[in-house]
């Protein structure tokens, strides 16, 4: 395409979107942005045709341009979406595989109204002084960042394309993302309409692409990220002075949980996946204020797991003199990659004075 040409359609799209945005802006509809991400840059897709179905009816779509960043996290932001997602119909061309794939589905509906409600916390807000709950039904319109709301509504719609058609779907709240579920896209086999309508933007052929990007890969690490055990975390220490503030977790599967004050205390059982990552913040006196880090092996982990016979309390258990913790499940060492304890100062309401 001549480049001028392309300026000028590019000029017209961005037009274009400015002009929807601003007329559901000033009909109050609701909104979120979208991502999509993918295991790793050497398994990128690049959508070809795409349409977020809304419950209001109102159109939406994916972010311009190929997959990026992480499982569960694409590191790339775009113009605000309007509606309700509850659905999606979108043709990508998985590079790695020369295949073209079809999504065509619908999102369970009853969960995604009750996910609309809710507004979940992510931290403590410096002039709400109530007790923080996990979430509360506030609806939209509600997103953290002011020192009087610890809570963020439904922020954005994220998008994981797994190797053979496997398509995750999360929904984000701030910073806690929660999987809604997993899609199977199908192969179109009959591609050359497609094939000629992709390539012909690109430099370079299929065949080319083909022949420097090929892998054949399977799906099964991504799957097998989503395998859950009904367990908790408990912070412990010998230290009688104890006070527990935060804990903020990554798991493989792509969701991200934070927990807070009051539960903190009180962690209840659920199903979760393995955690990937995590840090929690404790205090046992004035200028006694800790962070501690860990980073986990799927595999290894997952090992320790399967014998927990699907119920288990994770324990953090802190050294008297808050210099390091170990990690036990249900009183058995569990494996860190890597194990870190830093000084913190953060401010919490019910800090030592």
């Amino acid at each position: 395409m001549d480049k001028k040409l392309l300026k000028i359609v590019c000029f017209f799209i961005l037009v274009t979107q400015n002009m929807s945005c601003q007329k559901h802006k000033e009909e109050k509809l609701p909104e979120f942005t979208v991502e999509i991400s993918h295991p790793t840059n050497k398994l990128d897709i690049s959508p070809v045709e795409d349409k977020i179905i809304t419950l209001e009816g109102v159109s939406a779509s994916l972010p311009y341009g190929s997959s990026s960043g992480s499982w569960g996290w694409s590191g790339k932001g775009w113009t605000e979406q309007y509606g309700t997602p509850i659905g999606a119909d979108i043709i990508y061309f998985s590079r790695y595989e020369d295949t073209f794939y079809h999504l065509k589905t619908d999102f369970p509906l009853d969960k995604i109204k009750d996910y609309m409600k809710r507004a979940y916390a992510e931290g403590e807000a410096s002039l709400y002084t109530k007790p923080i709950e996990e979430y509360k039904n506030l609806g939209r319109f509600e997103h953290f960042g002011s020192t009087e709301n610890p809570y963020s509504s439904f922020s954005t719609l994220v998008f994981g394309f797994a190797p053979k058609g496997m398509v995750v779907v999360w929904l984000r709240f701030g910073i806690i993302q929660i999987e809604l579920g997993k899609y199977q896209a199908e192969i179109i086999k009959d591609d050359k309409e497609l094939e000629k309508k992709f390539f012909s933007k690109l430099s370079v052929t299929r065949e080319e692409m083909k022949k420097s990007r090929f892998l054949d890969i399977s799906s099964k690490e991504w799957e097998d990220y989503r395998t859950r055990y009904n367990w908790k975390p408990i912070i412990s220490s010998e230290n009688e002075k104890l006070r527990r503030f935060e804990m903020n977790v990554m798991y493989f599967n792509g969701e991200s949980e934070v927990i807070l004050r009051p539960w903190i205390d009180n962690i209840p059982l659920k199903d979760r996946a393995i955690p990937k990552e995590l840090n929690f913040t404790w205090e046992t006196g004035p200028n006694e204020q800790f962070i501690g880090r860990a980073y986990f092996n799927w595999g290894k982990v997952n090992q320790v797991f399967k014998k927990s016979e699907n119920q288990g309390n994770l324990e953090f258990k802190i050294s008297s003199d808050n210099s390091s913790f170990q990690i036990l499940l249900n009183g058995e060492l569990l494996p860190a990659d890597s194990i870190r304890v830093f000084k913190s100062e953060r401010d919490f309401h019910e800090s030592y004075k």
